[in-house]
């Protein structure tokens, strides 16, 4: 009788525990947009962003001039950019993770995001400028889905029992692609060096009100897509042979989830460059807050809130000068990577 009110009052517990999660995610959700767009090299006052989009979104008050522009021009979208793509590399690390039963797995640490940024420096270095909306996202995606079947084709077919080899393969091609990326930009022009060199190690610096349109659509159709399907995904938890005893080809799941997160990694390379470990962080942080469940779009949302604020850093860290979202990402990403191989260490001993 005790272990039951004490297990009842347990779940209670945990439940407002949360709830109360939720409630702040919520908060800090409504107050990032206003608090993102007032850091910059300008200093813009809270009153100012409220009377931004008060006359923007509401029609109300005057037209703040310069700062207007300044807010809803160049930063509004560089919010919107790095919540999208926080969020999409959330969800791409999730489903990676859930779909090769391997908790290090990570469009960076899998190999996508270098044959992503790989097809991106092709495009950028050999092919016309007038055409880049259109080659650069193909290109990256092109890349990204050879990373892929490359690393599908170094483990095999069984996946589930080969986590060490698959990340130690995606870890190979990451370096292969690395190189022929920068082979490629040695033999290309300096300037062309400087700008792909700074794009390719993650910035938010260029995105636009148009900009948007190709990575919000291709992050929402995928992750709508991952969501029609989660609970195929949430079954492959369980293992190949569970997953084939419910009516699951888990062969055809797998290769079509990887292709998701090829596609969301490649179009979010080609407009903001390569970002790691977001997929690495963010979803076992949503499974210790959230533990037992397989919250997608709460992942997204925790992804996208950190991904905005990870480049305010980037934008404020140093006077008059910004800093690549990915050198952020990357120090922040080694260190959790490395906590997590010592949990793993500790459990098996």
């Amino acid at each position: 009788m005790s272990n039951s009110l004490s297990a009842i009052a347990q779940t209670k517990w945990q439940q407002s525990y949360q709830l109360l999660l939720i409630i702040s995610l919520l908060l800090i959700a409504v107050v990032t947009p206003f608090a993102a767009t007032s850091y910059g090299a300008a200093s813009i006052s809270a009153n100012d962003v409220l009377q931004v989009f008060s006359h923007k979104i509401l029609g109300l008050g005057e037209n703040q001039g310069v700062t207007e522009r300044i807010i809803w021009e160049l930063r509004l979208p560089r919010v919107i950019l790095a919540f999208i793509a926080g969020a999409g590399l959330s969800i791409a690390g999730s489903v990676l993770q859930t779909v090769t039963r391997n908790p290090l797995a990570d469009p960076y640490l899998f190999g996508i995001s270098s044959g992503a940024s790989f097809g991106a420096v092709v495009v950028l270095t050999l092919f016309s400028q007038s055409i880049l909306w259109l080659s650069l996202p193909l290109g990256a995606f092109i890349g990204a889905s050879l990373s892929v079947l490359m690393v599908l084709g170094l483990c095999g077919r069984n996946l589930s029992t080969q986590v060490e080899r698959m990340l130690l393969s995606g870890v190979a091609i990451s370096f292969m692609f690395g190189a022929m990326a920068s082979l490629l930009l040695y033999f290309s022009s300096p300037q062309a060096a400087a700008s792909v060199l700074f794009w390719s190690l993650g910035s938010f610096a260029k995105a636009s009100w148009t900009g948007l349109i190709l990575p919000a659509i291709i992050v929402s159709i995928c992750t709508l897509v991952i969501l029609l399907f989660k609970r195929q995904i949430i079954a492959m938890r369980a293992g190949d042979e569970t997953a084939h005893t419910l009516g699951i080809n888990v062969g055809r799941l797998r290769l079509s989830m990887l292709l998701l997160c090829s596609l969301i990694t490649a179009i979010l390379v080609a407009n903001c460059g390569g970002i790691g470990f977001i997929g690495l962080m963010v979803p076992h942080t949503v499974r210790l807050l959230f533990p037992g469940r397989y919250p997608l779009l709460l992942t997204a949302a925790i992804g996208g809130l950190f991904m905005v604020w990870v480049d305010v850093l980037a934008r404020t860290l140093l006077s008059y000068q910004e800093l690549p979202v990915g050198i952020i990402t990357a120090v922040m990403g080694s260190i959790f990577f490395l906590f997590i191989l010592g949990s793993r260490s500790a459990k098996r001993t």
